[in-house]
């Protein structure tokens, strides 16, 4: 973690709030009510009821601050501690825990726990177009802890029955698929069901036909090579691992990131908030150094996610339908 304490913005709230209107309104105030860019007045200070970075919209008649309309809406934490914390989380690789963000920032840990998702609901990424179009896309799935006990199968996917009891292998983990463009992003799935119908469609919806798929053996991906440029794979049961430019060792070692930060940092995770520790994950490796993306520019990007995306705590502790 490389948070600079001298920052302003980690210490002083007006500094914090110009800041968050900043990355919120780069090109300018408009209202998250109506979209109004006229006829918006600023009022804070004018009564002692007024709060800090106040604007009046005289279109719809709102009022309304710089985190309505945004993860931090209706929020009493204090600003710094929220750009402390998304700084934090964006500049520590393999993530940080609850307890030590709590901890940290001197909050309560159903606090610091209700902030990381509402930071990783910020980090979330949707809507992009297809990847890899021309150029190398890694495929490739890996399972993690245990599926619920009422999800727990008896049988494989093909209808067989496990061989022992499914306590080993990928019986009854959790299935996670991972889409990496050479030299480019990352996609990350929680797949309930890691079947090749599945699988086929996710790969199909988010990689380009022009370009060259790379995987391992696996049998969820027979047939890929009808559908892009060319499909490669490596043997590994063969001890095969590359082959010329044929390899799938990019998504490995995306997920040895990953898992190290699941096992060594969260270790305990709920199935039903697997997709927004992806999301915070598949965030940090596209925004990597080696993309000359530097901490104090992730923060930003991190901030610059917020709008649009209401989370209560309600909603963060609904199951997965």
């Amino acid at each position: 973690m490389t948070c600079d304490l001298k920052n302003p913005i980690f210490n002083d709230e007006d500094k914090a709030r110009e800041a968050l209107e900043a990355v919120r309104w780069p090109n300018g105030t408009h209202c998250p009510h109506c979209g109004s860019v006229e006829g918006l007045a600023k009022v804070e200070g004018k009564k002692r009821s007024h709060r800090p970075g106040l604007y009046y919209c005289n279109a719809c008649k709102g009022q309304f601050t710089a985190t309505v309309g945004t993860v931090f809406e209706r929020s009493k934490i204090p600003l710094t501690k929220w750009w402390l914390a998304v700084s934090m989380l964006s500049s520590s690789k393999k993530g940080i825990s609850t307890h030590q963000l709590h901890r940290s920032l001197g909050v309560t840990y159903k606090t610091a726990w209700f902030m990381t998702h509402r930071i990783r609901e910020a980090m979330r990424s949707g809507g992009l177009a297809p990847m890899g179009g021309g150029g190398t896309v890694e495929a490739d799935e890996t399972y993690l802890g245990q599926v619920e006990p009422a999800k727990r199968r008896t049988k494989t996917t093909l209808g067989r029955p496990f061989t022992k009891k499914g306590t080993s292998g990928p019986s009854n983990k959790r299935a996670v698929l991972a889409l990496v463009q050479r030299g480019g992003n990352i996609r990350m799935f929680h797949v309930a069901t890691p079947d090749k119908v599945t699988v086929e469609k996710i790969v199909r919806d988010n990689i380009a036909k022009e370009a060259t798929l790379y995987t391992d053996e696996s049998r969820l991906y027979f047939g890929s090579a009808e559908h892009f440029v060319g499909h490669e794979t490596v043997t590994h049961s063969h001890h095969e691992y590359v082959r010329g430019d044929v390899h799938t060792n990019t998504v490995e070692g995306a997920f040895s990131i990953f898992k190290r930060g699941m096992k060594g940092v969260y270790q305990h995770c709920a199935e039903k908030h697997l997709h927004r520790y992806l999301a915070e994950f598949e965030f940090r490796y596209n925004n990597r150094t080696a993309l000359g993306c530097t901490d104090a520019e992730r923060t930003m990007r991190a901030m610059a996610g917020i709008s649009g995306k209401r989370l209560t705590y309600r909603r963060t502790n609904e199951a997965l339908v």
